[in-house]
């Protein structure tokens, strides 16, 4: 066990939103930051910041193994590694082709697992380390359209209580983050994402975007929110405690949605949705 371990962080999807504020919040507070994103170029201003940016592609092996081991080669180990990199895939499953299907799972999950395989040897080696994985209040209920991206939330969170346990041992913490409402550009990929036309599920299809970019953009459950930089200071606590908590819950959005699905049935959450979503018919 190494006596000073490396505590660098690397961070995945720092385009825009929770990871480009948690780059700047963390390298701010004087850690050493690797903010990583497909295309480089796009982060650049965040030298600025005192990050060190790198291409990490997590549809991609080789990108992610070469980002790991740019970071052991100047540290040894990546010391801290935050889970960041997803996006929403919504629209009715079976209109959803099975190739974004695919994607979707590739870059919220697979990629995600990829990574944490790559630096635990490095933390494991110096006895200390921390994971934290980006999951969504969408792990404890799910939304009418949005079953692909609730899925993949619901397997980080399955994946990261296994994790939690197996790597306790070795000096490993392991920690969900759960944010609510978060005022980013996702809402707006989000709809963009939903699959468009006519057919059976077109009408279906059209309102799951225009509720999501109005959960977004203007209505109630806005004022429950909050900004990327609220997540990015709940990640410095996490991996600043000694003892962090297993899931951190961030915005009022999250905890009164999943305080609220807890209390109810699976028929009546659906008698809900029922009144927020046109309910697909033949």
């Amino acid at each position: 066990m190494s006596a000073t371990p490396s505590k660098a962080v690397l961070i995945t999807g720092c385009s825009s939103g929770i990871g480009r504020a948690t780059a700047q919040h963390l390298a701010g507070k004087g850690w050493t930051v690797y903010a990583t994103a497909r295309r480089p170029e796009g982060i650049a201003d965040l030298r600025d910041a005192g990050c060190t940016t790198l291409a990490l592609d997590v549809t991609d092996d080789a990108s992610m193994d070469a980002a790991v081991a740019a970071v052991e080669a100047e540290h040894g180990a990546v010391g801290v590694l935050i889970n960041n990199a997803g996006y929403s895939q919504s629209g009715a499953v079976e209109s959803v082709p099975i190739a974004d299907v695919r994607r979707q799972f590739e870059t919220n999950v697979f990629g995600l697992v990829r990574l944490t395989q790559l630096v635990l040897p490095g933390m494991r080696k110096q006895h200390w380390g921390k994971v934290v994985n980006l999951s969504s209040m969408g792990a404890n209920f799910v939304f009418p359209g949005g079953g692909f991206y609730h899925a993949t939330k619901y397997a980080v969170d399955a994946i990261s209580d296994a994790l939690r346990f197996e790597v306790k041992g070795f000096g490993i913490d392991v920690v969900i983050i759960q944010p609510g409402l978060i005022k980013t550009d996702f809402g707006h990929a989000a709809v963009g994402a939903v699959p468009g036309g006519g057919g059976a599920y077109g009408e279906f299809n059209a309102a799951v975007g225009e509720a999501t970019e109005g959960v977004y953009e203007s209505g109630p459950l806005g004022k429950l929110g909050g900004g990327p930089e609220t997540v990015a200071k709940t990640i410095e606590k996490a991996i600043t405690a000694k003892r962090p908590k297993p899931r951190y819950r961030v915005t009022p959005s999250a905890h009164l949605l999943i305080a609220q699905r807890s209390l109810m049935t699976d028929r009546m959450w659906d008698r809900v949705m029922k009144t927020q979503f046109p309910e697909p018919k033949g």
